[in-house]
């Protein structure tokens, strides 16, 4: 009797839990693009997410942030979507959580804001970039010198013929 009762506890945990992934695989938070610089804007989308059960809500949380933004249209692929401007935005990695309109997750994501122009925040020039500088100018120092020389040799050459 026992072995009857855990093997219909069993099909029946099989079965809800096969009823239930695909829906919270469906779930998906994304940004787009990952990185920006600050001033930028990212799109954060909520897919699987019913725009007939409302709006879907992202919560915004990283260095000097916690906010929430509303979506504000539905998504090309399913589910909703929001833009975020991030001036003001400190440098960093963001988090973006989302939830549906209906009440139920929809995952995170997470963005970073970058300096304008992409540069490594705290870089300062001192990471030998002035060595790299200096080697590109001693190369090509050495090509003009070595065109000089083929130069007069072929001068010479034609001189003498």
């Amino acid at each position: 009797m026992k072995a009857q009762t855990v093997l219909v506890s069993a099909a029946l945990g099989v079965g809800l839990g096969t009823l239930l992934l695909p829906a919270a695989a469906l779930a998906e938070t994304t940004v787009s693009p990952s990185t920006t610089p600050v001033g930028g804007t990212v799109v954060l989308t909520a897919r699987g997410c019913n725009p007939k059960a409302g709006d879907a809500l992202f919560r915004v949380t990283g260095p000097n942030r916690d906010q929430n933004v509303r979506s504000t249209t539905a998504a090309a692929g399913g589910g909703l979507s929001a833009e975020l401007f991030t001036a003001g935005f400190t440098l960093g990695t963001y988090t973006v959580t989302a939830t549906c309109g209906d009440g139920s997750a929809a995952g995170t994501a997470t963005f970073t804001v970058t300096p304008i122009g992409g540069a490594p925040a705290g870089g300062g020039g001192g990471d030998g970039a002035g060595g790299l500088l200096a080697a590109g100018g001693a190369l090509a120092g050495a090509a003009a010198l070595g065109a000089t020389v083929l130069v007069r040799r072929r001068r010479r050459a034609a001189t003498v013929a």
